[in-house]
């Protein structure tokens, strides 16, 4: 309770000295005011605009991150389990890791237009290394000895895999899948902003080429609240499916 109250406090001592700075310190246009910023996105909520447009970027962001999260699980998997095949596509991975995703955006506009489709392909391909990353090291990690042993004893693949290799990678999954929540959603914005015409990302580019600082700052707390709202479920989903992790954090705090 001492660290929520902590955190409010922050957060309201934030707002009060900027709205106290907007006018007589810094010019408004630069960074508006928080009575400003509340009133636009105020009015976005009622206008139904801020759903119409959020609910594009759920979409973009979410089927983006299903499937890259999906692809990157199933590759991480099968060579994590092949080390020949590994160390055939390694250089290529690492080439395609090493470059930055959002300098694919303007191939992939070429490639598959400016619909809804070229969003989430381009969101699916930034969640995909990491996951894969992620998941392929989890794999690695799994001792080698163990897997010998259960071998001997009369386990197949698809037995180390489900009840040994899976088990002790997830946690590295989900820390991927962690990590590739904000990048999805940045996949999606970017996406939208160089190319649509719905979206947040849509709303934050037409607010800029009309100088509307409020504008701005207001479709950026839209996108602030839908990247917590993907953290937490993925969260949920992770102590759905590690229940001892959770049970270890509850331990922990009652400390």
């Amino acid at each position: 309770m001492n660290i929520f109250l902590g955190r409010i406090a922050i957060l309201a001592t934030i707002l009060i000295g900027w709205q106290l700075a907007s006018g007589p310190l810094i010019d408004p246009f630069f960074i508006s005011s928080p009575a400003e910023i509340g009133k636009r996105f105020a009015d976005l909520v009622s206008s139904g605009r801020l759903f119409s447009h959020g609910w594009i970027t759920v979409v973009e962001t979410l089927v983006g991150f299903f499937f890259g999260a999906c692809a990157g699980i199933t590759v991480g998997l099968v060579l994590g389990r092949n080390e020949l095949l590994a160390k055939l596509l390694d250089p290529l991975l690492i080439a395609i890791y090493s470059l930055p995703k959002i300098a694919l955006a303007p191939l992939f506009i070429m490639w598959f237009g400016i619909g809804i489709e070229m969003k989430i392909i381009l969101t699916a391909t930034i969640v995909f290394f990491l996951v894969f990353l992620n998941t392929y090291s989890g794999v690695r990690a799994v001792e080698r000895e163990q897997l010998e042993i259960l071998r001997l004893m009369g386990a197949r693949e698809h037995h180390l895999i489900t009840k040994v290799v899976l088990p002790s990678a997830i946690q590295w999954v989900f820390t991927g899948l962690k990590l590739s929540v904000p990048y999805a959603l940045i996949g999606a914005i970017v996406g939208e902003i160089m190319a649509a015409n719905r979206g947040l990302g849509y709303l934050l580019q037409d607010a800029a080429g009309q100088l509307d600082t409020a504008g701005v700052f207001a479709a950026l707390i839209a996108i602030i609240a839908l990247a917590l709202l993907l953290q937490a479920a993925v969260r949920k989903l992770e102590q759905v499916l590690m229940p001892w992790k959770r049970d270890q954090q509850e331990r922990e705090l009652s400390v």
